[in-house]
């Protein structure tokens, strides 16, 4: 399919020039309805803080940080500044047996940033192969500890842990996992933590459902704790739709983890650098896991980065036998890129320069508020706020699940100018933390519009 109706409306700024494709059919796309969307593309050609812009040079307000990892908004120069330079002085330089300043570097600054020991970083490429790498260290460590009965990993429904094979099966979204056979064996899940009777329309994390973290200790008493090796969870499950936890349950699911010794692993993918208003969300909780996964945040999505990081006892674990043998074999060829690192160093400091983890948690008021403003909009069941995010959920249209949401996707970017994300019929908002009140209101008021369209 060409897109020769999609002619450039003049040579602005942010015109798309030769960024224009010209044919749509070779790219098959991921987590795509490729027929629809090629009836009717969404194709952004640049970029600038809170803004995308189409090829024709048409502004589309970010509603949703491109997919969660825009934090700082996009094409910022500090970052951009530090990429061009990094391309220039070292392409590639590999992880396995050597080693380049800028991984050090980024590794050191990510460690000051994470609460208590966890001290120690692994880097890959995205948030899955995090989780992966994770699940993976868990089984490991346990192995590595004399404890090699331990290889059962526990997650919940609901929950989102990326595509490969291991985050899939801890996996809890029907959809990602329906079609891939058994995956992984030896794995169990905990319930949602979502219950609309009693958890509707909540500013932050709900007061109703600690309890749910007590199925853990059903879930041991069926499989004996000497089976088990970590338990992972979303501290705020967002691909899902935004349902945050409620308060007390990460710290009930720790202590039911340090009673039968069993790894506790914080996917972090989302909620790390700032989403919620602190560097990682174990923060905001108070609660420390035994290992965080990371990802979009850390370049603010100009480089694909992904990483682990781990508690002192469970990267000591490891350190032991001959110094020259390799002590886990684990690792990605990209793992810590040269390209990656500098924008993950030059992320950091406009972090830290803009003081934008307070500045979410400073903004998250106004935020809420803005988002419950539509609660009385035809059709709404439900909205779920915490940091800067947010859920509202619409009904299905009858024996038509998730074609409301996709319609609230298309008329957001064709009419109103914004992007949105949604799951299934549930509309997600998760703005860069440079969003500024106006900006609020104006992203508030298009959805707003686009609910009553949709419904």
């Amino acid at each position: 399919m060409a897109l020769d109706d999609m002619a450039l409306g003049g040579a602005g700024e942010h015109s798309g020039g030769p960024m224009t494709p010209n044919d749509l059919e070779a790219f098959w796309m991921p987590f795509t309805s490729n027929r629809a969307f090629k009836k009717r593309p969404r194709v952004v050609a640049s970029a600038k803080d809170m803004h995308y812009f189409t090829p024709d040079g048409r502004a589309i307000l970010d509603g949703c940080s491109g997919l969660w990892c825009t934090n700082p908004g996009h094409n910022r120069a500090p970052i951009v500044a530090a990429i061009q330079k990094a391309a220039g002085e070292l392409d590639f330089g590999p992880t396995f047996q050597f080693g380049h300043p800028g991984a050090f570097r980024l590794a050191s600054r990510i460690a000051e940033l994470a609460p208590g020991d966890l001290d120690h970083v692994f880097f890959c490429n995205s948030g899955s192969e995090a989780v992966d790498t994770a699940l993976k260290m868990a089984i490991a460590y346990h192995h590595a500890t004399g404890n090699s009965s331990r290889t059962r990993l526990i997650g919940r429904e609901r929950g989102y842990h990326g595509v490969g094979f291991g985050g899939i099966s801890v996996g809890g979204m029907v959809a990602n996992r329906r079609t891939f056979g058994t995956m992984l064996t030896g794995v169990d899940h905990l319930p949602t933590t979502y219950d609309r009777k009693n958890q509707a329309f909540t500013k932050g994390e709900p007061e109703y459902g600690a309890h749910f973290a007590d199925e853990l200790e059903r879930i041991v008493g069926l499989h004996d704790p000497s089976t088990i090796a970590a338990v992972i969870v979303e501290p705020m499950a967002g691909s899902t739709g935004v349902i945050p936890a409620p308060q007390g349950y990460l710290k009930r699911l720790r202590e039911i983890c340090d009673k039968y010794g069993i790894l506790l692993i914080f996917d972090e993918v989302i909620t790390g650098y700032g989403r919620l208003g602190h560097a990682f969300a174990a923060e905001r909780y108070g609660v420390q896991p035994d290992l965080i996964t990371f990802a979009k945040g850390i370049t603010a999505g100009a480089v694909p980065m992904g990483g682990v990081i781990a508690r002192k006892h469970v990267h000591d674990a490891f350190m032991k036998g001959p110094e020259h043998m390799v002590e886990l074999f684990h690792g990605y060829t990209y793992s810590a890129h040269p390209l990656a690192c500098a924008a993950g160093i030059a992320t950091l400091d406009l972090y830290r320069d803009e003081d934008l983890f307070a500045r979410a948690k400073a903004l998250e008021p106004y935020w809420a508020d803005a988002v419950m403003s539509l609660k009385d909009k035809p059709g709404v069941l439900d909205i779920r706020t915490v940091g800067i995010t947010a859920g509202i959920d619409l009904p299905a249209r009858e024996g038509l699940p998730g074609q409301r949401g996709y319609e609230a996707i298309e008329r957001a970017f064709h009419e109103e100018g914004v992007m949105i994300r949604t799951a299934g019929d549930t509309v997600v908002m998760t703005p860069p933390l440079i969003i500024s009140n106006e900006q609020v209101d104006e992203l508030i008021g298009k959805v707003g519009r686009v609910i009553e369209k949709v419904m």
